[in-house]
């Protein structure tokens, strides 16, 4: 217990933690003050973009195998990896007793959703690629495109390359699999099953993508590339970054610092895309989970915490978690929704930060036909540290979108438990 309540109430962020946190602002800062991002983008958007236009016959030819069956079965396969489904899945890993892979799942997802989206647009490691490179997907028409549901509808508003799908799964599905020969019981018939299913899965989801028409070959294998090198970087830091986050000093005060900074580290796209949306969600997440493990890891999410399908977890008992949790999140989420789009734009007038609103408060949206060259409200000292960036009035909607998805991974491993707790789940 002493662990967690030094990790709650420190006296400050320690040397290292500080260092990094100034590495990473200087960073924005130069990134910003250089035009890094138009840089990156003049060297690399050009190839890519012939790469992708090259191969738009080919696609084109793949596409003949047009069935509804296909059209079917890889719309599906699509929704089993995207973002949504693993957004959804996360919250049962917890309360299913497998907290370090929900947690360790959780912060790999954002990491590659950070890493992915960003090369989509360059700010900080050469993570922002798809909005680094703003490489366009092939061209519909004459290339079909599949648009089954919402969610794949905003991929396709998204730059190409690198494929976010094929990124995630290589990503998730070896983190799985490392955890899986890591503490469970295998042998040589479950190793060699389970690296025959993640390449399975992955070639699978490459096809998809191409006859889909959502990506070119060179984005998937871009994203396949990504994956196999940012999953190699997380199971050489994995085991540290979870010990940080269930034991060091400062964390929640660490993570915030970070997760600001995160907000201002995402790079311009040549057009607006939902990536910075994605980023922002995720990155409330990643606070939210951290915070709340910090907070309650020696209540809820030790290593002795009953996993399902024990006696001292049957279906029926995991059952009525889902059943109390699901609700409960989103009640949250509503909730914290609600009171950010009140309090946040009061908070932010009383201390003289100039804000607008592309969405949630529309009082605050901004007027296409008038030049704001000047914020209305007052200057004050927060101003004039917030004009060091390059923007002259922030969207709101960030932060609202920061607190909301915040507040609900924190009733994931905070507050839900705590009510299984109560009502002996």
């Amino acid at each position: 217990m002493e662990a967690a309540v030094v990790g709650a109430g420190g006296a400050g962020l320690t040397r290292w933690q500080v260092a990094a946190l100034s590495a990473v602002a200087g960073w924005v800062w130069a990134a910003s003050f250089y035009d890094l991002t138009r840089r990156a983008r003049a060297l690399v958007q050009p190839w890519v973009t012939r790469r992708v236009h090259a191969e738009t016959t080919a696609i084109l030819r793949f596409q003949r195998l047009q069935h509804k069956l296909l059209d079917n079965f890889f719309s599906v396969l699509s929704c089993v990896v995207s973002v949504p489904f693993y957004t959804g899945f996360l919250p049962l890993l917890f309360w299913s007793g497998h907290g370090k892979l929900a947690r360790q799942m959780t912060l790999l997802m954002a990491f590659c959703d950070y890493l992915g989206n960003s090369v989509k647009v360059y700010h900080l490691f050469i993570i922002q690629l798809k909005d680094i490179v703003s490489a366009p997907r092939p061209c519909s028409p004459p290339v079909r495109r599949v648009t089954a549901t919402e969610d794949e509808k905003e991929n396709a508003m998204e730059y190409g390359l690198p494929s976010s799908h094929a990124l995630n799964t290589v990503c998730l599905m070896g983190y799985l699999l490392h955890y899986v020969l890591a503490y469970g019981e295998h042998g040589s018939v479950m190793i060699a099953a389970g690296l025959s299913l993640a390449f399975l899965l992955v070639m699978l989801v490459g096809i998809a993508r191409i006859y889909l028409g959502m990506h070119s070959l060179t984005d998937v294998i871009a994203g396949i590339g990504f994956g196999f090198v940012i999953l190699a970087f997380w199971l050489a830091v994995h085991d540290h970054v979870d010990a940080f986050v269930v034991s060091e000093q400062n964390v929640a005060s660490f993570w915030a610092g970070l997760s600001l900074l995160m907000c201002f580290a995402y790079p311009k796209p040549e057009f607006p895309t939902p990536s910075f949306e994605y980023h922002t969600a995720f990155n409330g997440v990643a606070f939210g989970i951290v915070y709340g493990i910090q907070q309650t890891y020696f209540h809820f999410h030790t290593p002795d915490a009953p996993l399902i399908f024990s006696p001292q977890l049957p279906l029926l008992a995991f059952a009525g978690r889902v059943l109390v949790g699901i609700p409960t999140i989103l009640v949250v989420k509503f909730c914290s929704k609600a009171l950010s789009k009140w309090l946040l734009p009061v908070m932010c007038s009383t201390l003289g930060i100039p804000i607008v609103s592309s969405c949630y408060v529309p009082g605050l949206k901004v007027d296409n036909s008038k030049s704001k060259p000047d914020a209305k409200q007052g200057v004050g000292y927060l101003q004039r540290v917030f004009s060091l960036f390059p923007q002259k009035a922030y969207d709101v909607d960030t932060g609202i979108r920061f607190v909301q998805y915040a507040s609900l991974a924190w009733s994931v491993v905070d507050l839900v438990p705590a009510i299984f707790t109560h009502l002996n789940l």
